[in-house]
Parts: structure tokens; C-alpha cells; sequence
């Protein structure tokens, strides 16, 4: 450790604020308001400390006992990016589709504690400052999914405003909890507010919409968390809105925000979004005219840069005045004391939360619950599925039949255990003969065959790598250095690689010598983020030292045989997860005609695949075909995989398509030939378990689309185009190939006993009763659905919109009565200038197992009524 000469800091690394000088200053004084307080502590800063506050990475004021603190964090479904073994939970595209608030408010409930127990190992470990440590979590995404080939749309509740309102809400209750002065954790809902892809264009992109749109489809989950569930946090979106940067949009943060829905809690910039004011947009002239005109509108953190230093200079200059600064930094310091971190943890039941809430057996079956729910059965033709489980032989194949990357999705902490849908099925059949094959690459039939790179290579007498290791992005200075049998690593930001050197702002460099034998070419194989360069024998070979998420990259070496080459392998890291690899092998082309032939004898085929986040995602570099800068260019399933299923299905065998996915996948030829497909998202640390329960019966599956399946890419308008006309099920005017809401089951539902009156008064509420009856053999859930639409009128609204909506569960025979409250809202529309109206005239209402006209088999029936609003 560095010898540090300010006794005060050294004392603020170890102890938390509370245990320096308690009771000097009023804001110390628990006793008092928070109001109080915060006035009290900003009264006593200086410029400068105010400013220093307002950066994601907050250093401490000593002099004041105020601790360090970094309000970058993420909790989309369990804890992120934090060093520690956490619960991972599916992720939220696949919570989306369980239609089950109940359990979502469970789940970041006990993320919530698994946070609080994460702050408290860093505070006992003197980490409580550093970044995903804190409290402050930069989550729920409740964008809209407007459109399947954004890649980030697997962070969303999905495409309707009323099932991310509802989904996301329950994330807030649960996330911060009940207590009624201390908040558990602070969610933040972003981004706000009109933000959907294309990832590519995201800093440069201006958004226009109509009013309708805006308040229709954009804006009512945002209302719904800050007017209703008192969301802590607002983060602002990169893109302008009506050529103004979001975090310095006059409609969006000062009009609609601060003055109409008078949210009082604070707002961060996306990482790096300030700079794009006056580097992308262009739409400022500086770093202190940005910074100055953010915080005027009301953006009180900037996240990735350090822009918002500019604002002392702002100050002086007469941009802005230092009242304004106190606002935001009032806001900031609010937040912290809600939080607890300013009284005594004997008084805040949050911050004794033990670390034996890591991974509990509790969290763990939650996790299983959720991947189990989230299945949704698109097709089950002459009832192939469940399987039996007295087969003698399947086998299971597929890009994502055995591939950790995609359960676990993106924005994902590591569990200490996980489940593939090969490790699932294999526990499940202890007796029965499993067989693996990838057999084939997400977007070609050409594998890299691995080789055993690390006994072909050598150094210092000793087979594997020299690695040196340097605590800075430059390869600077004295590394640390070790021998390592393999180059496999992936480190959580923060966590330990070597010594005091940590897995964020370090670089490395490994060496070796490998050595040809009788080869005469080999494939060298590079995987890493940030960035990396590869050299053999002094030559640059690839580099891409300069870019971000480059994924992965290849070489191909003509060898000498018996010859040996130098390989130099440099790789840095700055913030996220780190990440690098060297492999090496052969090409292969899938063989069709001999992988019939090993599986002719199965029982059983179950074909994994779909696609991965490491296709689909944020901002990525990657351009496979159909696939480009995280965004996708097509959502049909790429043909290689199509063509391997009519090879799997010429074999005569029943054929089981597990499609992963986080967003929507058009599957034309498999939804006609396959007899049973499966949508299993990135399903979490259980993922395999909760497929392999689901394949064999042991649970019955009720997950819903929160997304439209469309059928082809003809069906879609143009990506960059945010008007809402034939996009969602809401305003779509052609057939998908599986609706929203869609979704089978092993048994029958029934739906009877329609109760509502035959008009309303304008301005009053409607209760709506229904019975639900489980008219099959086994027992199920059901995800009942209501919807509302106004036939006839000339007032623009959806063609249906779902206003309701409860997930049941029912013994065979079993029947419920379940009882929908519309409000007046429910039942309004928007009118062209954005404001609310409800309408005279007709409403046809209908409730049943899915859309009013796109009936599910295993739902029977839906039940329609049309009411008079006078």
C-alpha cells in the first residue's frame, strides 16, 4: 500500500463517515431532518467541493468527514459488474415475459439485500468508493422496444407502455423497499426518454416524434415510476429530442420533468453523454457551455467524463450562478442520507444486511422460478412436448446448447454456479446417453476446431505464458509478473488480478513461443475489451488497440513445420468487465450428411440456438451478417442455423428448436416444420435447469411475448424512423408470426362468467370480473390478459392495447374469479396535442389467454363485450 501522508483521508479509507467527528456539524445530527442536513453540509462546501460532487466518481472531502462515493452502478436482473459471486436472475427482456409483477418485486427485493451486502463487504474492505459498490443502481430500462433490431432491447420490459409501467413499477417497490425513511437501494429509470436505437447513431441521433407518440407510447412508463412509484433517479438519454441533447432538452427535463411531474430526485447523464453535446451533436461549443446548460436543465450527475469540472469556470464566467450548482448538489446528498450513509447503521436496518445474502438458497430458487416462468412455448404440434424421460439417447447441439455467455446475458454479475441447457438436460437424464455437438457457429456451418494451444507453447523452459502485469492502460513502468498455463481470463471490474492491481485501468502483456510440429497453418484466435494487439515474431499482426468491444478477431499463420514463433500478446482495460483470450485451431465446415448420421439413432434432437449478447447488445463492434454495431441488420434466424434443423429434421427424429434470444427472431420455416419450439431468452444462472424442466414436464410452461414476432424483415419500417405507425402489436396492421402476449401451455384453460355493465360514466372507473377455469389434466398457470379498443372512433388510438393483466396458477379443475379495475385513464386515449381525453361512444373490451384475435389453442376461448362510455 502507498504510503498516504493526509492522516484524515487515510482515517476516511478505513472508518465510515459516521465514525469521524460525530456531532460537529448539524448535517452529522440524525436526529434532525434531511432537508436540514443537506442545507446544513452544501452550506459548508466551496465551489469546488460542490462540483467535485458532481461527478459519477465523487472524491472525499476530508475536512468534512464526507467519504468518496461512486454512484455508478447496475442491478438489471441481480447485481452487476461487482466482484463478488451474486445471484443472476434472466435477464430483463425474459422477466418481462413472465407477466408476473409478484415475482419481479421479489426478484429486486433480494437484489436489493444482495447489493446492501456488497456496500457493506467494500466499506469493511475500505472499497465503499469505488465503482459498483454503491447503492445508487442506473436501472430499470424502461424504453420502449419499438423496434426487434435494437440490441439493447433485451435490457427493456418490452414494446407496451402498460406491461413496462407495471413491470417496471414493481422493480422500483422492490428495488428500494418499504421502509419509511430509508430507502434499501435507489433505482433510476432510464433512459429518458425517447431513446431505442440504432445503437451506432445513439450520440449523434435526433428523435422526432409526434405528440401523440410521445405521450401514447414514450412517456407513460416514465410517468408511472416518477409520479407514482417515486422513482430515486432519472438517467438522460444520449440522442438529442427536437434538436436538443436529452440532458438539455427544455420539453423533457425542465417542462415535463421538474414542472409537471415535479420530480424532485436526481438525474445522471449517460456515460459520456455531456461530451456529445459539443462533440457529437454539436450543438454547444465546449465542455463548460455543455456542462453549464446540463445542470441549468437539471442533470445533476455526469457520468464517464470530466466535463462538469468545467462548471467552476461556468460559475465565473456568469454561465450559471452557484445557486443553481447547490440545487443539484442538494439533490445528490438527499439521495446519500436516504440511503443511510450519513447516520449510524444501528439506526438503518439496511446496513447491517449480512454477506450471507450472496447467492442464498432463497435468491438461487428465485432465480430458478423466474427462468422457469419466462419460458414461452411457441409451438407444440401432436403434443411433442414433454419428452419422456425414460429415452436412452438425445442429443442436444447448437451454438447456445452449452454457451455460458448467452444465459448470462449483458449487464450481468457472475454466479458461482451455472446452468446450460447441455449441463440441464444431462443432470436431468442421470441414466440416459447426452450427447453434445456445437455442429455449427450462430451465423456460418464453419467451426474453429480448437487445438490445445497451451502445450504448444512455451517460455523460460516452462510450457504456457510470461504474463507481466501494469497498474495503468500503458503498459508503463514495472509490471508484476507471473507464469500462467493458459490465456483464459475474464475478471469483474474491480476485482483482484494480481497484487494491488485491479481488473479496471491495468494492462498486461503475455509472451510465449509456440511451436509449429508438423503444421503447416493455424488460426490464432484474439477475444478481449478494451483493446488488444497481437504480434508474431516482432510483427504487428492484428490491432485493436484504439477501439472499444472489439469482441473478437483472427489470424491466419501460414507455419514452417517443426519452426517455433515468438507470440506477443498486449491487452488493456479501463472500465467494465475485462476480458482476454488467445485460442488457436482449425477450420472445419459442418459435415450435414455424417451429423445425420451420428444422431440417427437418438430419441431425441433438441437444437439450441438463436442468437447471444455477444451479437446483440450496447454499442458493440461487431458485424457479422445480420448483425452490426450491436443493433441487427435482419431479425430472420440466420440461414446456417436454418439449414442445419432441415438436416435434423430429414433425420425423421422429433426435432426440439430452444431458440435464446433478447429480442424478437423471425422463424418462418421452423414455425411451419419444427414440430416443438421453445423461446428461452437469456435466461440466467438456472437457465439449462428450467429449460430441461420444462422439455421434460416437470414444469408447465406460461411465459407471454412481450415483443411481436414478426415474420420477415418486410414487415418492419425503417429503423431510425421513431413514429409509432405499423410498429407493436399496438399499431401493427399486418399478421405476425407469434403476437404479443403469445404463449402455450401443457394444459386447457377456459374462459366464462363476463361481469361489467353495459355502459360507464365518462370520468369514473370500471370493475371487470371474469372466471378462469383449468379445463385440461395437469396443472398450469395462466397469464390472463385484458384488452381495450375503441371501434369506430376518429380519434386516433391503438388498435388494442392491454390494460390489464395477472398471472395464475390452477390445479386441473380448478377455477378463480379474478377482478380488473380500469381507471379512467384506462379507458382514455391522447389527442393530437398530447393531452388526455376520454372518449364517448363504444369500447370493446376482451379478456382471455392472449390478444383478442390472435387465440391460443391451449387458452380455448376469448371473451369479448362491448360497453357504452356516456
Amino acid at each position: 500500500m502507498k504510503f498516504i501522508k493526509n492522516t484524515t483521508l487515510l482515517l476516511l479509507l478505513l472508518f465510515p463517515a459516521r465514525m469521524l467527528a460525530q456531532q460537529q456539524y448539524p448535517f452529522q445530527n440524525y436526529k434532525l431532518d434531511f432537508n436540514t442536513r443537506v442545507n446544513d453540509l452544501v452550506s459548508r462546501l466551496t465551489l469546488e467541493e460542490k462540483v467535485s460532487q458532481m461527478l459519477n466518481s465523487s472524491p472525499a472531502i476530508a475536512r468534512l468527514g464526507i467519504p468518496a462515493y461512486d454512484w455508478w452502478n447496475e442491478v438489471l436482473h441481480g447485481v452487476a459488474r461487482t466482484p463478488f459471486k451474486v445471484t443472476v436472475y434472466p435477464q430483463a427482456i425474459a422477466m418481462a415475459a413472465t407477466f408476473d409483477k409478484k415475482s419481479l418485486f421479489q426478484m429486486a427485493d433480494y437484489s436489493a439485500l444482495e447489493g446492501r451486502a456488497v456496500h457493506n463487504k467494500a466499506v469493511e474492505m475500505g472499497r465503499g468508493g469505488e465503482r459498483y459498490m454503491g447503492l445508487t443502481y442506473w436501472t430499470p430500462n424502461i424504453n420502449i422496444f419499438r423496434d426487434p433490431r435494437w440490441g439493447r432491447g433485451q435490457e427493456t420490459y418490452g414494446e407496451d407502455p402498460f406491461l413496462t409501467a407495471a413491470m417496471g413499477a414493481s422493480f422500483v417497490k422492490g428495488l428500494q423497499g418499504d421502509d419509511p425513511k430509508y430507502l434499501k437501494a435507489a433505482a433510476c429509470a432510464k433512459h429518458y426518454a425517447v431513446h431505442s436505437g440504432p445503437e451506432p447513431a445513439r450520440h449523434v441521433f435526433d428523435a422526432k416524434v409526434s405528440n401523440y407518440d410521445l405521450w401514447d407510447t414514450y412517456l407513460p412508463a416514465f410517468k408511472k415510476l416518477i409520479v407514482d412509484t417515486k422513482v430515486e433517479g432519472v438517467m438522460c438519454a444520449y440522442n438529442a429530442f427536437e434538436s436538443q441533447p436529452c440532458c438539455g432538452s427544455d420539453l423533457l427535463m425542465v417542462d415535463i420533468l421538474r414542472k409537471q411531474w415535479n420530480f424532485k430526485g436526481y438525474v445522471t447523464s449517460d456515460c459520456w453523454g455531456i461530451d456529445d453535446f459539443f462533440k457529437n451533436h454539436k450543438t454547444h461549443a465546449d465542455a463548460e457551455d455543455a456542462s453549464a446548460d446540463a445542470v441549468i436543465h437539471g442533470t445533476d450527475v455526469e457520468c464517464g467524463t470530466d466535463a462538469y469540472k468545467s462548471l467552476v469556470k461556468a460559475v465565473k464566467d456568469g454561465k450559471l450562478s452557484e445557486k443553481q450548482i447547490d440545487v443539484s448538489v442538494k439533490r445528490l446528498f438527499m439521495t446519500r442520507f436516504k440511503l443511510g450513509m450519513f447516520d449510524p447503521a444501528e439506526l438503518v436496518t439496511y446496513a447491517r444486511t449480512p454477506s450471507a445474502e450472496l447467492e442464498s438458497e432463497a435468491h438461487q430458487q428465485h432465480a430458478l422460478k423466474m427462468a422457469r416462468e419466462s419460458i414461452v412455448l411457441l409451438k407444440n404440434a401432436d403434443q411433442t412436448l414433454p419428452l419422456k424421460k425414460n429415452i436412452q439417447k438425445i442429443v442436444v447441439l447448437g451454438p447456445n446448447a452449452d454457451n455460458e455467455i448467452s444465459i448470462l446475458g449483458n449487464y450481468n454479475g457472475i454466479p458461482s454456479a451455472l446452468t446450460t441447457v447441455f449441463k440441464g438436460i444431462k443432470a436431468k437424464l442421470p441414466n440416459a446417453e447426452v450427447v453434445y455437438e456445437k455442429a455449427i457457429n450462430f451465423t456460418n456451418d464453419t467451426l474453429l476446431v480448437y487445438a490445445d494451444l497451451a502445450k504448444r507453447c512455451a517460455i523460460d523452459g516452462k510450457a504456457g505464458f510470461k504474463a507481466e502485469y501494469f497498474d495503468n492502460r500503458e503498459l508503463a513502468g514495472a509490471p508484476v509478473v507471473r507464469h500462467e498455463a493458459d490465456l483464459l481470463h475474464n475478471w469483474q471490474e474491480g476485482e483482484p488480478v494480481i497484487g494491488t492491481i485491479k481488473a479496471r485501468d491495468f494492462s498486461a502483456r503475455y509472451t510465449t513461443n509456440y511451436q509449429a510440429g508438423e503444421q503447416t497453418s493455424i488460426t490464432f484466435e484474439v477475444e478481449g475489451d478494451d483493446g488488444y494487439r497481437l504480434k508474431i515474431n516482432g510483427k504487428e499482426v492484428l490491432n485493436a488497440w484504439s477501439r472499444n468491444r472489439w469482441g473478437s478477431q483472427q489470424y491466419k499463420l501460414i507455419t514452417d513445420p517443426g519452426k517455433s514463433y515468438e507470440l506477443v500478446l498486449e491487452y488493456w482495460q479501463g472500465d467494465g468487465k475485462a476480458n482476454v483470450r488467445l485460442s488457436a485451431g482449425r477450420y472445419e465446415k459442418t459435415d450435414i450428411v455424417a451429423l445425420q448420421d451420428k444422431v440417427k439413432d437418438a430419441d431425441a434432437i433438441v437444437y439450441v440456438g438463436g442468437i447471444s449478447p455477444q451479437l446483440e447488445g450496447e454499442e458493440m463492434k461487431v458485424n457479422y451478417p445480420g448483425f452490426n454495431g450491436g443493433d441487427r441488420t435482419s431479425i430472420m434466424l440466420p440461414q446456417a442455423q436454418t439449414e442445419l434443423m432441415k438436416g435434423l429434421q430429414a433425420t425423421g427424429k422429433k426435432v426440439i428448436f430452444v431458440m435464446m434470444t433478447g429480442s424478437a427472431i423471425a422463424i418462418p420455416w421452423e414455425a411451419k416444420h419444427i414440430p416443438a419450439i421453445i423461446n428461452a431468452w437469456y435466461g440466467g444462472q438456472a437457465a439449462g435447469a428450467a429449460v430441461a424442466d420444462v422439455l421434460f414436464g416437470d414444469y408447465n410452461p406460461a411465459g407471454r411475448l412481450p415483443v411481436t414476432f414478426y415474420g420477415s424483415d418486410q414487415d418492419l419500417p425503417d429503423f431510425s424512423d421513431y413514429s409509432m405507425t405499423n410498429r407493436t402489436y399496438r399499431y401493427f396492421s399486418g399478421k405476425p408470426l407469434y403476437g404479443f402476449g403469445y404463449g402455450l401451455s401443457y394444459t386447457r384453460f377456459k374462459y366464462d362468467q363476463l361481469s361489467l355493465p353495459a355502459s360507464v360514466k365518462r370520468g369514473t372507473s370500471l370493475r371487470v370480473r371474469i372466471t378462469v377455469s383449468n379445463t385440461g389434466a395437469v396443472a398450469g398457470e395462466e397469464v390472463v390478459q385484458l384488452y381495450l379498443s375503441h371501434p369506430g372512433s376518429k380519434t386516433k388510438s391503438p388498435i388494442k392495447a392491454l390494460k390489464g393483466f395477472e398471472r395464475i396458477a390452477l390445479r386441473a379443475g380448478e377455477r378463480r374469479v379474478l377482478t380488473f379495475t380500469l381507471s379512467k385513464e384506462d379507458m382514455s386515449t391522447i389527442n393530437a396535442n398530447g393531452g388526455m381525453q376520454q372518449l364517448s361512444g363504444k369500447i370493446m373490451l376482451s379478456i382471455g389467454g392472449s390478444q383478442p384475435d390472435e387465440l391460443n389453442v391451449t387458452s380455448g376461448n376469448i371473451v369479448k363485450k362491448q360497453i357504452s362510455v356516456i
